[in-house]
């Protein structure tokens, strides 16, 4: 399992929200939901991210930006509109004064906005849930940031505007797979940009060093060793250590324990999950290891993990699930406003 695909088992687009919006200027949108990560590409027209603590970005047509919560910003046409709009959590979407706009704005299937020939069209999707997996990656990752359509040249971008309005059997899932491609595609390219990347996921491109993190992070429950790592490709043990620290920061066995106990983490908010399951399927011999690992590491027991998953709504299922552009409810397909 290399770094994306790490990434793609923390926050996978499950039932992700996904919106189109058709807005004509001035507008302005406060984003307020609290969400972990958002993708936002631009069809067509002008938009600009502006967070409260940092410079403007501007999108222009083909752009994707990825954005990371929780922190609020606004997307406007320009950065001196005032905002008109408040998106809080659950995507509920309200005035500034909180009066509900869903059935002012909504202007079909996952599509909302000022009106349907409007001259901005921006595609969103939102990643509701938080993955242990996935928190190095996202750790490196800066609040904000914008792969122009030049230097990505998605081709999915058209196909999901397109197949974002449809409304057929299984189309959640269409577009659940789209936003994650659509995803993978920016970041590969952020990361190709010299100095973005950070050390272990260069490392993953190394001849020995990659080999060996996709041993372990493919195979966690195998009962690894140094030695028998460096055997697995075909080093000596110490040329391994050495290498394996100065590109990924610290040695095998440390990166394994961080591994099995951020799998160990994201399997225990899953509801039917028993510690004895998810310590035999993470390398570990039985709970008490597990949970003696777990504490000394994480300073908190299994158990306090998953109640406070429980407590967050990290069991793998949304506090609210937003609703259809026609009001009713159903997973991504409508924009949730209420």
């Amino acid at each position: 399992m290399d770094p994306l695909t790490g990434l793609l088992d923390g926050p996978r687009a499950r039932g992700a929200f996904l919106l189109r919006s058709v807005l004509d200027p001035p507008y302005a949108l406060r984003i307020e939901d609290g969400a972990p990560l958002t993708v936002a590409a631009l069809v067509r027209g002008v938009a600009w991210v502006v967070p409260d603590d940092g410079e403007p970005v501007a999108l222009r047509p083909g752009d994707v930006a990825v954005l990371r919560g929780p922190d609020p910003y606004t997307v406007a046409d320009d950065p001196s509109t005032p905002p008109q709009v408040v998106i809080g959590p659950g995507q509920r979407c309200t005035t500034l004064r909180g009066e509900p706009l869903a059935e002012s704005m909504a202007l079909g299937v996952r599509t909302w906005g000022t009106g349907p020939s409007g001259s901005t069209v921006l595609l969103t999707g939102t990643y509701q849930l938080p993955g242990e997996v996935s928190r190095p990656l996202l750790a490196a990752l800066p609040p904000r940031l914008v792969v122009p359509g030049e230097q990505s040249r998605n081709p999915l971008l058209p196909v999901l505007a397109e197949e974002v309005t449809r409304d057929e059997p299984g189309q959640a899932a269409v577009l659940d797979r789209l936003l994650d491609l659509l995803l993978i595609g920016a970041l590969r390219t952020w990361f190709a940009r010299p100095g973005a990347a950070p050390g272990w996921y260069r490392a993953a491109a190394d001849p020995v060093v990659g080999p060996a993190l996709r041993l372990l992070q493919n195979d966690p429950a195998r009962p690894w060793t140094v030695a028998s790592l460096a055997a697995a490709v075909g080093v000596s043990r110490a040329a391994l250590a050495r290498r394996f620290t100065a590109l990924v920061g610290e040695p095998p066995m440390a990166y394994l324990t961080g591994w099995r106990l951020s799998l160990a983490a994201d399997l225990l908010r899953e509801p039917d999950a028993t510690l004895a399951a998810v310590a035999r399927r993470v390398g570990y011999a039985n709970p008490f290891a597990l949970s003696a690992a777990f504490r000394r590491v994480r300073g908190i027991s299994p158990r306090a993990h998953r109640a406070a998953a429980e407590t967050d709504g990290g069991t793998g299922a949304p506090a609210a699930a937003p609703a259809r552009a026609d009001g009713s409810a159903g997973g991504s397909d409508g924009p949730g406003y209420a």
